[in-house]
């Protein structure tokens, strides 16, 4: 979104970043966030930079960012396309250089005094934000070009920049009278500081909880690979000869589906979904219905009738019914299939001679023991084919075949975390494409889940493309002992699904910066990510990569049959809790009043609406919903699904001819990964594909039709 414009989220060249340094040289001699990278590739230098370089480096880079937007304003020029649009297109490099590396380090690799400097730079961020784009001066000479426009002979790609850069003035609230612009500087103000305090809450909840098993007995049930774990998490915290679960995925998720012990089930599932919710310090409830309606309040100020209504403006939905229409109509069918899937595991419960109805901390434990009575497949049996090593270079492997592009590891790039790989990526002429950082484990300083983020954005300078640093960065089951870490199968396509995030960022070719890579709609953008999952399960490509990490030998046709067979297996509980979520991100944002009501009595009301089963709880519960309150997904949760339409039918392309057909493989390069946002999504798709997407297909891979 245009939003981004003066903050984006990326690097720029650092022959780009000398003109601010010359003008800020007192400050910059000592401070590496402040000189030119000497570093291969011009990456950051991970090693030089220490947490009390970024505030000096903010202050610099923030007075260079204004001295640049001055020029701009007091430009005596008639205002044109170069010396406005592209000049704010083009400033603002030391401060995107220092936001990305400082933003990016304090989700991966956080810490105390990170954290600290993160809550104060909110609110100056914000304000100076605000500053630019409610300049009186500066969107008048923006309007000058935009109105002009048809007069210019700009191609497609300038009429892009263009145009967004006059909405995010717009959106950005540059029409307001004088006081509401005031309103709208003290609600961002407010809102920067709320989204950074619940994310920050959140993760001091997940790492404060422990769940210490003294007795070996209570483990029972666990495979010893996670009994291992355990161990060594105990050992590393001072409680050697115990066993220690935390609430991060890869520990409190097997723990659920495997302990035969439902009393610690229950105990670890209740301080997993109450994070946020403990009346403590790091307690969230206040806060997030206080961004909700902050939310409100702003769309409101800026002429609209609720949050949705305005983030959705800039959607492929277009607006909070068809998002409704979309998630209702899935609704119905999944919710079905989740009772029946809840009256599988009473009749579990029952063969078992036990009395209490399905819970929550039930419904992973017994759909295991359904999985293997039914499909005699065993989770355990699979993990050994998906060792990290090989799910990462199946992943490398399916792009070399779509795309031709080959992974080269590298040692001598600085890193900020010794656990973080790093690869060059080479095109299919062997021409250097960009680099890609991948930090896959778990660790008390990184924020929980998987994401994508970039170093460097791709863009054009000179006519020369300067090639993209993209990171992805996940948590996955650690290495135990002598063996290699093995993934399950969910963690193997969270591996492809941020590895095609990260081909949307590496295969960008566009000229300007804020249109590159993955600066497309919400609900356009997890179409590279999730089209890559479809290759993940594939048997033809199941083969080729997963290889037991011992006997190296291709993983078996039987167990890929029971996978197949088990491929809609659970999909009503996973539908549900999804689509329950998203509906509650849109209930959240589609209100046209405040909220009155506790969080608590809100998130009740919005899942009696829809019917929601007491087995099941959404999948991220209100005060924990991390993507909606602290991380860019409001009114946007629903993208995945939405996605999902676009990525089953594009796969389908593929299907339909080969699975790596090289003219379908090339369409879908050239009219999606490399124009990033300088075209309209629909007519990108129907451009690749010849038509709008079926959703026909996304019903029959979940098993719903």
């Amino acid at each position: 979104m245009s939003s981004k414009k003066f903050l984006p989220f990326c690097l720029v060249i650092a022959a780009v970043v000398v003109g601010c340094q010359n003008q800020n040289k007192a400050q910059t001699s000592d401070n590496p966030l402040l000189q030119t990278y000497e570093t291969p590739f011009q990456v950051p230098p991970f090693d030089k930079i220490k947490v009390e370089h970024y505030r000096p480096a903010f202050d610099a880079a923030l007075e260079a960012h204004k001295l640049e937007v001055d020029s701009i304003i007091n430009n005596t020029d008639e205002p044109s396309f170069q010396n406005t649009i592209v000049a704010l297109e083009n400033a603002g490099s030391l401060l995107n250089n220092v936001s990305t590396v400082f933003s990016n380090i304090n989700s991966a690799n956080t810490n105390d005094s990170i954290q600290a400097i993160a809550k104060d730079m909110a609110p100056i961020l914000s304000a100076h934000r605000d500053e630019i784009y409610l300049n009186e001066k500066l969107f008048a000479r923006v309007k000058v070009v935009y109105d002009k426009r048809a007069s210019l002979a700009l191609d497609a790609e300038d009429t892009k920049l263009l145009e967004e850069t006059y909405k995010g003035f717009v959106r950005s609230g540059a029409n307001l009278s004088a006081a509401d612009k005031d309103k709208l500087k003290k609600i961002n103000s407010e809102l920067s500081v709320l989204t950074t305090q619940f994310g920050q809450n959140l993760l001091a909840e997940t790492n404060a909880y422990e769940l210490v098993v003294e007795k070996e007995e209570d483990l029972a049930g666990l495979p010893s690979a996670l009994k291992a774990a355990a161990a060594e998490v105990a050992k590393a915290k001072g409680k050697e000869g115990k066993w220690v679960f935390t609430l991060q995925n890869p520990s409190v998720m097997p723990f659920l589906q495997y302990a035969d012990n439902r009393a610690l089930r229950k105990q670890i599932w209740d301080a997993y979904q109450k994070r946020g919710n403990n009346g403590n310090d790091h307690d969230n409830k206040k806060i997030l219905i206080d961004i909700a309606n902050l939310r409100l309040a702003k769309a409101k100020l800026l002429g609209y009738t609720s949050h949705a209504a305005y983030v959705l403006e800039e959607s492929m939905a277009e607006n909070p019914a068809n998002v409704y229409a979309l998630l209702n109509k899935i609704w119905a069918p999944a919710l079905e299939k989740a009772k029946v899937e809840a009256a599988d595991i009473q009749k579990e419960i029952v063969a078992a001679k036990d009395t209490f109805s399905v819970a929550p901390y039930d419904w992973r434990y017994y759909q295991e023991k359904i999985r293997k009575s039914r499909y005699a497949l065993d989770e355990e049996q699979i993990k050994p084919y998906f060792s990290l090593t090989a799910v990462r270079e199946g992943a490398f492997a399916t792009a070399n075949k779509l795309f031709g592009l080959t992974f080269i590891a590298l040692n001598n790039v600085p890193t900020y975390h010794p656990e973080v790989e790093v690869y060059e990526v080479k095109d299919k002429d062997g021409s250097h494409l960009g680099l890609l950082y991948a930090d896959f484990f778990p660790r008390e300083s990184k924020r929980g889940g998987a994401w994508m983020t970039s170093y460097r954005t791709q863009t054009t300078v000179g006519g020369k493309r300067i090639a993209p640093v993209i990171s992805i960065v996940c948590n996955f089951t650690k290495p135990v002992g002598d063996n290699p870490a093995l993934l399950t199968f969910d963690e193997a396509t969270t591996l492809f699904h941020e590895f095609g995030h990260a081909l949307h960022g590496l295969l960008s070719n566009v000229r300007y910066r804020s249109l590159a890579g993955t600066s497309v709609p919400r609900d356009f953008v997890e179409l590279p990510s999730q089209i890559m999952e479809n290759w993940a399960a594939d048997p033809e490509v199941l083969k080729s990569y997963a290889k037991h990490y011992k006997t190296k030998e291709a993983i078996p046709d039987s167990l890929i049959q029971k996978m197949q067979q088990a491929g809609t297996f659970d999909q009503g509980f996973a539908t549900v809790e999804y689509l329950a979520a998203s509906l509650l991100d849109l209930d959240y944002h589609a209100r046209t009043a405040a909220i009155q009501d506790s969080a608590d009595a809100f998130e009740a009301a919005s899942m009696k609406k829809i019917g929601l089963i007491d087995a099941i709880i959404p999948r991220y519960r209100s005060t924990y919903f991390q993507h909606i309150f602290s991380g860019g997904y409001s009114a946007g949760y629903y993208s995945y699904i939405w996605s999902e339409v676009l990525d089953s039918d594009a796969f389908a392309a593929f299907k339909e001819k080969s699975l790596y057909d090289e003219a379908t493989a090339n369409s879908f390069r050239k009219n999606i990964l490399e124009r990033g946002g300088t075209g309209n999504p629909a007519e990108m798709y129907r451009k690749f594909r010849g038509a709008d997407p079926d959703p026909v297909h996304l019903m029959k891979k979940r098993g719903l039709n």
